[in-house]
């Protein structure tokens, strides 16, 4: 996860917020969050200029919210399983709802391009899942994190916002010629799988060998 090394500069938006809402409930701001991300997914299907714009502004109330209620959690001394399965599973629905958002919309995207965008971040979040699962711990490492997906759904929202907000502009020679926001579903599709076979390598590396 290439923002991961990040972390330390975000804590200077984050920790002055949080600590003036210690005594909001973190799995509140969770649905917040996901509301946000519903409403850029509803967005982004609906697509223009002024939908556009709206999309690329929940986006950041999502981005924001969403490492806002962990910070909460800690300070507050409130961290917990449950508030932990509540904002990964919010996460996986928040990713279905943006991408999927774009993916369904015809004005930027065809439904195959998508769809592989899809299957590859909900692979590389169940890579991160399994690997607990089979008591190797959560995991997040890997070329695309959801921080570096948010970043880039974002840079490629705002491409197209400039170049065609109304969709019909195509970047490179057919086949793969596709439009700005579309381009960055491909990356999502390429890195995504990548990424999912990078964490299923490593999992599978954490096994003792066979006797």
């Amino acid at each position: 996860m290439v923002l991961d090394r990040y972390r330390g500069l975000a804590d200077a938006f984050l920790v002055p917020v949080a600590s003036r809402m210690l005594h909001v409930s973190p799995d509140a701001i969770s649905w917040v969050a996901f509301a946000a991300s519903v409403g850029a997914g509803v967005s982004f299907y609906i697509g223009g200029g002024v939908f556009l714009v709206l999309a690329l502004l929940l986006i950041l109330v999502n981005s924001y919210l969403d490492a806002l209620d962990g910070k909460i959690a800690k300070m507050a001394g409130k961290a917990s399983a449950r508030g932990d399965f509540l904002d990964h599973a919010l996460d996986r629905y928040a990713d279905v709802f943006m991408l999927g958002g774009v993916a369904f919309s015809a004005m930027y995207c065809q439904l195959w391009v998508g769809t592989l965008a899809l299957l590859g971040v909900l692979l590389t979040s169940y890579m991160g899942t399994q690997a607990q699962a089979v008591g190797q711990g959560r995991q997040y490492r890997g070329i695309l994190g959801r921080a570096d997906r948010l970043v880039l759904l974002f840079v490629g929202g705002l491409i197209q916002l400039v170049l065609a907000p109304s969709g019909g502009f195509l970047l490179g020679i057919a086949p793969l010629a596709f439009g700005p926001l579309e381009w960055f579903m491909v990356l999502f599709a390429v890195l995504g799988h990548a990424t999912a076979v990078q964490r299923a390598v490593g999992i599978w590396r954490g096994f003792a060998p066979p006797r």
